[in-house]
């Protein structure tokens, strides 16, 4: 029912130029940048060959990353509308794609989180866009999806201009486990850009008694080392679930 309404009131059509068909038009399609190898084996972030670690690698306590597409082009628009417009079935769409990359890696998370929004902004938006993504992705990879951190504080208004360091003390204690935690956790956001934020949902939920914590996101922004031209493919791989369109299931 829930599905049915939100296609009355958004009706399914490109989520990245909004007029041809979902989940992405042919025009847009052509334009999306998946990430995939070569990368670099702990983030995913696209190397001419595989390290354990490169200069886009987010901070600690975080393991394994992974990220479905590059945030350019018809994925940035996608992620916008998201999170401004209020696009919530974009997160079907996305959502399903971040799992089929999860899923490529191999590992299998106990429980499924998310990096949640402040108060203030939740209430602006109606909805958690971080919530409605790893609701997709634990539905995907059939495991729980449990709210396990809390939010203090306000709004980091000033991140896109601080550097790694800043977002890193900026983010320090912001973020504090909801109970207890255990086994393997898979924290999911929209976007990694530093990985701050990440990190500092980690830490709070290795402080709860999380095993490990991975992250998951529907985009990545690279913006300490671009990748070397051809690196990137255009377009998804044939028969991925964005080539062939993500209904729910």
């Amino acid at each position: 029912m829930l599905d049915a309404l939100l296609d009355v009131l958004y009706p399914r059509r490109c989520v990245g130029c909004g007029r041809g068909s979902w989940p992405f038009c042919e025009r847009c399609l052509a334009r999306v940048r998946p990430l995939e190898p070569p990368w670099c084996a702990r983030c995913g972030s696209p190397r001419t060959g595989a390290r354990a670690r490169c200069l886009d690698c987010p901070p600690p306590p975080i393991g394994l990353v992974r990220s479905a597409f590059l945030l350019a082009g018809p994925v940035r628009t996608a992620v916008h509308r998201l999170k401004f417009a209020g696009w919530r079935p974009v997160a079907l769409a996305l959502g399903a794609a971040a799992a089929e990359a999860w899923a490529a890696s191999g590992v299998r998370p106990d429980v499924v989180t998310w990096v949640p929004l402040s108060r203030r902004r939740r209430a602006e938006r109606g909805f958690d866009q971080a919530e409605a993504l790893a609701r997709v992705v634990a539905r995907r990879l059939e495991v729980p999806v449990r709210p396990l951190l809390a939010r203090h504080g306000g709004d980091a208004l000033t991140q896109a201009r601080r550097d790694r360091a800043g977002r890193l003390a900026a983010m320090a204690g912001r973020f504090a486990g909801r109970g207890a935690v255990g086994g393997a956790v898979l924290l999911v956001d929209d976007v990694l850009t530093t990985g701050a934020t990440a990190a500092a949902c980690a830490q709070a939920l290795l402080r709860a008694g999380a095993d490990r914590v991975d992250v998951l996101t529907a985009a990545r922004s690279l913006r300490l080392a671009e990748p070397a031209p051809g690196i990137l493919r255009a377009g998804p791989a044939p028969g991925s679930v964005v080539a062939r369109g993500a209904a729910p299931r």
